[in-house]
């Protein structure tokens, strides 16, 4: 397994994979499939596929420790950027078919209705992530800096799970809405979990250091 996640062919399949569900919805589209409404199918399905490829990202280093393959990090800066790719999409797409491209009616819209606005400020984090996900940005930025800034990702999983609550409040159908929010806050707890055990085993540590040593320790030396 983890040659072949090491193999020089895993990331153009890994890359062919995140794009089989935009090569659907384009067939999808031609093909006359997306139901009565294209429009809403197509908003709904770009925002479904950006939440699961956050749900991908954020599970890539709970799988990476208890799996004990370091080989699958290689993947995440990929994942990560489909995922902006996805949510670019899901905005062009209701920019196109829901306002028109009409710019000040997509302003107003946003002002009006809080979960667009919710959305739009996840959005503008994912730029921010994208835009510095490149060793470049790395560099510049420091290590601690870069880190502390894409820590952020924690807040999009929030912002996203609320846009799509207080879009569906309206018809009051939180069923998928509930199963993103249990997934999301099962690999967050898990991060959590492993940071605090983390922080026990190092103060362990540092407080065995620490402690003198014993009198027959001490005749041993």
């Amino acid at each position: 397994m983890r040659k072949l996640l090491l193999h020089p062919a895993a990331k153009p399949v890994v890359f062919v994979l995140c794009l089989l569900p935009l090569a659907w919805l384009v067939y999808a589209t031609v093909a006359n499939q997306l139901g009565a409404n294209p429009a809403e199918a197509l908003i709904r399905a770009t925002g479904d596929w950006a939440l699961r490829a956050l749900c991908l990202v954020l599970a890539v280093t709970p799988v990476r420790v208890i799996s004990a393959t370091p080989q699958l990090a290689r993947f995440r800066r990929m994942l990560g950027l489909f995922v902006f790719f996805y949510a670019v999409l899901h905005l062009l797409s209701y920019a196109w078919f829901d306002m028109g491209f009409d710019l000040p009616d997509i302003l107003r819209d946003i002002a009006k209705r809080p979960f667009i606005l919710v959305g739009s400020l996840a959005l503008l984090l994912l730029t921010l992530l994208a835009a510095t996900s490149f060793n470049r940005a790395i560099k510049a930025m420091g290590a601690k800096r870069w880190q502390a800034l894409h820590r952020t990702v924690y807040a999009v999983a929030g912002l996203g799970i609320l846009h799509f609550f207080w879009m569906r409040a309206g018809k009051n159908n939180f069923g998928e809405v509930a199963v993103y929010a249990a997934i999301l806050a099962a690999l967050l707890g898990w991060r959590l979990w492993h940071r605090l055990r983390k922080d026990r085993v190092a103060a362990h540590r540092g407080g065995a250091a620490s402690r003198p040593a014993s009198p027959a320790a001490r005749a041993k030396s």
